[in-house]
Parts: C-alpha cells; sequence; structure tokens
C-alpha cells in the first residue's frame, strides 16, 4: 500500500497532537456523546503538554463529519497551532487515544486503510417488466472507492435513468464507460448488485475484460448517500483479502526469498536498509507493539537501533521514540511502500521483511530462513 496521502502530515516538524476518537452517528444524542468523549481527551493531550492553541484548533473539526452517518471514527492531527490532517474512519477505533509527541501517531490510521482495495461498485434496478413495450425504466448507480475507507468517504457517484426498451443498447455504451472507469480506479473488482434482469443484460455487454473482474451480489442495494455504495457487500467480499497490488508484492518477496535475492528480514537489517532509502517496500505480520522503540533525528532517514550509531551519523540530540511511529514517517520520507501479511500467510522473521531497490556488499540479506 502506497503511503502518499500522509505526505502532508510530515510536511512540518512536530510535536504532534494525535486524536482517534469514535464520531458515530448511531447513538442517541450523538453530539453530546462525541462532545464528552473529545473532552476527555483534551483533558488528556493538556496534561501532556499540548497548549490551548492546539486545542482549540483540533476541537473546531472534532464531530464536524455530521454529514456520514452510522458507524465511523475520525482521525485528527495538529502542530504548532494549526491543523495538519483530518480523516473519517470507516470503524470506530478500539479505543478512543489522544497522543502528543514529537511523531505523530500514524500507524492506526494506516491499518485503518490496509487492504485498501481499488472497486467499482454497480447497482441495477428497474420498475415495470422486462420487454420492448414497457414504459419503465432502469435505474444505474456506480461508484468507485478504495475499501474499507470509501465506506465512510465514498467517492464520486454516478447516477442515470433509462428507459426500459432502450436498456439493451444503451447497456452496451455503459459497458465501456464503465470499463473505461475501472481502468483509471485500477479496480480490482467491479461488485454488481441489483434485480437480476437488469444486472444480466448490463454485465454481459461488458468489455470481456471487466467481466473477469465481476462479482454479483444479492441482498438489499440501498443508494442511500453518506455510505458506500454497496457497503455491506463490500465488506463481505473483501474481508481478509489483500489488494492485488499488494499480493503482487508479497509474491515477489516470496520468489526473491527463495532465490536469496534483493530481500532482507528482521528488525536490523531492515532499520539498516531503511537508512540507505533502499526499501521499495516493508512487509509486516502486524504493526511494531508501542514498547518497541527506534532512535530517531530531525531527518525521515535518521533511524537507527542505537542512540551511539546516530550520533557516529552525526545527528545531533537524537530521540528515542515509539518504532511504528519512527516506520511510518521513514517510509513516507523515501516513498516506500507498506504491506500488513497475515503470518499465517508470510511468516517473517521477527515479523518484518523487505524488498530492496538495490543491494550492496554492506546490506545484509534474509535472516531466519
Amino acid at each position: 500500500m502506497r503511503l502518499s496521502f500522509l505526505e502532508t502530515l510530515y510536511a512540518e516538524p512536530g510535536p504532534f497532537a494525535s486524536v482517534y476518537l469514535d464520531t458515530s452517528r448511531d447513538v442517541e444524542h450523538p453530539g453530546r456523546a462525541i462532545a464528552l468523549r473529545w473532552q476527555r481527551l483534551r483533558n488528556n493531550l493538556t496534561r501532556q503538554g499540548a497548549d490551548r492553541a492546539l486545542l482549540d484548533v483540533m476541537e473546531e473539526v472534532v464531530g464536524a463529519d455530521a454529514d456520514v452517518p452510522g458507524t465511523h471514527g475520525q482521525a485528527v492531527f495538529a502542530a504548532h497551532g494549526a491543523l495538519v490532517m483530518d480523516q473519517e474512519l470507516p470503524t470506530p477505533p478500539a479505543r478512543d487515544s489522544a497522543r502528543y509527541s514529537t511523531l505523530p501517531d500514524a500507524m492506526p490510521l494506516v491499518t485503518q486503510h490496509v487492504p485498501e482495495i481499488p472497486y467499482l461498485a454497480v447497482t441495477v434496478h428497474y420498475s415495470g417488466l422486462p420487454t420492448a413495450e414497457t414504459h419503465g425504466w432502469v435505474t444505474l448507480d456506480a461508484e468507485s472507492g478504495a475499501w474499507p475507507t470509501s465506506n465512510a468517504s465514498p467517492g464520486e457517484r454516478l447516477h442515470l435513468r433509462v428507459a426500459v426498451a432502450t436498456w439493451h443498447h444503451t447497456a452496451v455504451r455503459l459497458g465501456h464507460r464503465l470499463d473505461e472507469w475501472a481502468r483509471s480506479a485500477h479496480a480490482d473488482a467491479v461488485v454488481v448488485g441489483g434485480d437480476d434482469w437488469a444486472c444480466n443484460v448490463l454485465v454481459r455487454r461488458l468489455p470481456h475484460g471487466l467481466q473477469a473482474r465481476v462479482v454479483r451480489v444479492g441482498g438489499a442495494t440501498a443508494t442511500d448517500t453518506g455510505r458506500a455504495l454497496l457497503e455491506p457487500q463490500l465488506n463481505s467480499v473483501f474481508r481478509g483479502r489483500m489488494s492485488a497490488h499488494d499480493r503482487e508484492l508479497v509474491n515477489v518477496f516470496i520468489g526473491r526469498r527463495a532465490l536469496k535475492g534483493a530481500v532482507t528480514e528482521g528488525l536490523s537489517p531492515t532499520v539498516a536498509a531503511l537508512q540507505r532509502g533502499q526499501v521499495s517496500a516493508l512487509l509486516l505480520n502486524h504493526p511494531p507493539a508501542p514498547s518497541l522503540r527506534l532512535w530517531v533525528g530531525p531527518q525521515s532517514t535518521q533511524v537507527a537501533l542505537t542512540e551511539a550509531e546516530l550520533v557516529a551519523f552525526g545527528v545531533r540530540a537524537p530521540r528515542e521514540e515509539r518504532a511504528d511511529e519512527a516506520l511510518v514517517r521513514i517510509l513516507v520520507g523515501t516513498g516506500a511502500e507498506l504491506v500488513l501479511v497475515p503470518e499465517s500467510e508470510l511468516g517473517l522473521y521477527e515479523g518484518m521483511g523487505d524488498l530492496l531497490r538495490y543491494t550492496d556488499l554492506g546490506t545484509p540479506m534474509t535472516h531466519g530462513v
């Protein structure tokens, strides 16, 4: 998964206030509930040293996602009295949290984006009998997104109403339009739901390459705005899957590891490769535990296992920080990708491995294999 969506988060130095809170609207008096949650988090940030100006900026946007219905959450980041990032979360955080630290607490936001599967969702409904003589209508809604974040942040939606009498002919043109849309969105799948007859007509007229990516789903197909089109069906189809892009990276890693190629595994080799900007993709079995620490400097590539190592590199006053925060920063700073892969699918030494852009004689290769 590419982390370019986090680039603005690291455009300025810290310290950062990072907040994750439940902003669901499916409870009684949601505004009051959100205000109470925020007040607890605000008090927590105050105890950690955040100033009033910073907290006031965050308060302006907390709960501002009132137009998003149902269960969801919010991630808010601020630094130096200014809002840095505000994102809706497709699911509420396991617990509300507030952290004031040198680096932003970005890993929970990253894991809410995983597996970031690009898709195109289509619903087709008709009124009347499916005959040329019927004066009914076929209604089509289509929407692209990246699951699961699109559940709470849906993309632009296409809405069309077509006379039943012309549906067979119009479906051909729509098929090519949807094909172009799916290509531009790099969609892994086209999830189609609705009335059988109208869906069958459309699917049979899709270009062959797009037909191969169609997943037909049943169930209610509400088209309310504010949530992803076909949200329940998307959750069923994609839960437990990896994106095709991330799956390809895993397969490349497995192939290179078998041939003793340009990969490395383990914490120490990973840090060494990140220092050199060698990592094209970091694979993790799970995010690092909060107790795991690394030493960092002001630049994103200044990361090490020990303070002495950074001092030897000429870094003044290194700081010990949480490893998950340091890793996200260096991945964004070097343009490297992140892939979370279950240990049951690919066990990694110390839970982490790397696809390397290049190798040199000083690069430790695979460990534990």
